[in-house]
């Protein structure tokens, strides 16, 4: 039976771009570019190399977002993604990490899995807390922040490294993993992959598809928001300090007025 593995991905703002908040205080995504989030990336990589080491296994990319998420998916399916699901709703907009759980979880069940692989968090929330609310809504165990991860004869197997050691942890199938920045550089999309990503499917499912009322989410159902934000302060100039023999003693001067020594 093919093992049927199931990747979480984001559409995030570009970190390069200027990001800030809209007039109702959730993420402005229409004025700056957004991506596959590079941290996802690590958790489609994982996937893959899963599903090479297999003898069949089937890839599906999940995400949640705007008619542009389908460019994370898109990227996703160039490195070598099977297909795709798309999740998107109007009703969506301002849905909190735990209203994305539940969208995420439903999604997944309707899909169809064996494995689901996140990565460790989003570059625009960072929160880190979807995947194990996705693992408790399955009811399946959560083997997280894996720098090394396999599966053998129907248990997930990796290692998460700590400040001081090393664990190695595995579950039985179905699970779901969490994988960080540290379990294997991504793969770069070749010519032949991209290509290729144009042919493969992408469903398109929407909040009725899920059984998901839209109450359940957005900003009205969201157990978090944002109440206020205030811009970040325009850098100011710095202190020069002119050396003509004192230098060092006005830099220790000023280190130690700052607090800094």
């Amino acid at each position: 039976m093919s093992l049927r593995i199931v990747v979480t991905v984001k559409y995030v703002p570009d970190a390069t771009g200027d990001r800030h908040f809209a007039d109702d205080l959730t993420v402005d995504r229409d004025d700056v570019d957004g991506l596959l989030s590079e941290l996802d990336e690590y958790a489609v990589e994982q996937a893959l190399q899963i599903a090479e080491d297999a003898d069949d296994a089937e890839v599906t990319v999940l995400t949640v977002g705007p008619e542009d998420a389908k460019d994370a998916l898109r990227k996703a399916l160039s490195m070598g993604a099977d297909k795709a699901v798309h999740v998107e709703d109007d009703d969506l907009h301002g849905t909190d990490a735990i209203g994305t759980s539940l969208v995420l979880a439903k999604a997944i069940e309707k899909a169809g899995f064996d494995l689901v692989v996140s990565g460790m968090a989003s570059t625009d929330g960072t929160m880190g807390v979807v995947p194990a609310l996705v693992a408790e809504r399955l009811g399946v165990p959560q083997v997280t922040l894996l720098s090394e991860v396999s599966v053998e004869d129907g248990t997930v197997k990796g290692r998460r490294d700590g400040d001081a050691a090393s664990e190695q942890l595995e579950a039985q199938l179905p699970a779901l993993v969490s994988v960080t920045d540290q379990s294997g550089e991504a793969r770069y999309p070749s010519f032949k992959g991209i290509m290729a990503a144009k042919k493969k499917p992408v469903e398109s499912w929407d909040l009725s598809d899920l059984d998901i009322e839209a109450e359940e989410v957005g900003l009205d159902g969201a157990f978090t928001k944002v109440e206020t934000a205030d811009a970040r302060p325009a850098r100011t100039a710095g202190t020069i300090v002119k050396d003509e023999g004192e230098g060092g003693k006005q830099l220790a001067e000023f280190l130690a007025g700052q607090k800094f020594i």
